[in-house]
């Protein structure tokens, strides 16, 4: 199976962050997306099973955990890529770190994509606004290597307000991240 950088037409890096991860045990994108899950993305929950002993945010903040499976040096993994989109979305991370993270794992061009995506289905969420200000636009990434914008999101068709589809981005539950 091809990478993400691959898919991208780039070619891998020496990651600080990779490192990182091998050394607190998470070697690889189904570690990372059972932590994911255990960090609140419960709606992946059926995508993975099993459990990982949580380092603690200290170890690996969701920030690092975001970046960790949107990184391209893993294999392409479509539901990795969700995960990664859900806990980059996160409340709580701190939007000057995701953007040095994003920089040094080469990740802006993903990252710049999502916060597009991101931007158009919640347009006052400010994590967006600030990251596609602060990255440079560097041209489209290829069809078919995100997954579509829709699998980011959940969609109703039935709301409170009656009949309409209401997008709202796939995050961490708000207890839990």
């Amino acid at each position: 199976m091809p990478t993400l950088f691959r898919r991208l037409g780039m070619t891998s890096h020496c990651s600080p962050l990779r490192r990182r991860l091998k050394a607190a045990g998470f070697e690889d994108t189904e570690a990372l997306m059972r932590l994911a899950v255990q960090r609140g993305c419960r709606y992946y929950r059926d995508t993975v099973t099993g459990t990982v002993a949580d380092p603690g945010r200290n170890t690996i903040p969701n920030e690092e955990l975001a970046m960790g499976l949107l990184h391209g040096s893993w294999e392409w993994s479509p539901a990795a890529l969700r995960m990664g989109a859900a806990m980059l979305g996160a409340r709580d991370n701190d939007p000057k770190k995701l953007l040095r993270l994003a920089r040094m794992e080469r990740a802006e061009s993903v990252i710049r994509e999502l916060a597009k995506i991101g931007r158009s289905v919640e347009p006052a969420y400010a994590l967006w606004s600030f990251l596609l200000q602060e990255i440079p636009d560097r041209g489209l990434i290829p069809g078919g290597v995100l997954p579509h914008p829709t699998r980011f999101m959940a969609m109703t068709g039935i709301t409170r307000e009656g009949r309409g589809i209401r997008s709202q981005w796939i995050r961490p539950e708000d207890a839990c991240g």
